[in-house]
């Protein structure tokens, strides 16, 4: 047997065989790229800041000398009103950060509803 002859499907298997695990990681594997990491690290961030934020964005509500008031107004309201209306009330801006998060805003309208 020459060189050549068993060079060819060695070469053929190798590269078939990268390929298969290539696809096969992407797909099934679990493997990611770094850009779909970073973006899930930063979804899953935001997610726990929000989720850290939302009960003293509730402590603020319960504060408030009409609560009671304010969580009736709240449930007569639609559903996509909800965050806009803690916004507006003021009870999810947190010293120290500039913007209200909608999704804070959405978490502590949901604790209010809640009743907790």
């Amino acid at each position: 047997m020459t060189t050549q002859s068993y060079l060819k499907p060695l070469l053929a298997g190798a590269i078939g065989g990268a390929l298969l695990t290539m696809v096969l990681g992407f797909t099934v594997g679990g493997w990611v790229t770094e850009s779909k990491s970073e973006n899930t690290a930063r979804d899953q961030s935001k997610l726990a800041v929000i989720a850290a934020l939302a009960p003293v964005c509730l402590k603020n509500f319960n504060g408030s000398a009409d609560a009671q008031k304010q969580q009736a107004l709240l449930k007569e309201m639609d559903d996509w009103k909800h965050a806009e209306f803690v916004k507006t009330g003021g009870w999810a801006v947190i010293p120290g950060i500039s913007e209200v998060s909608i999704g804070l805003a959405r978490s502590c309208a949901k604790l209010i509803l809640a009743g907790k």
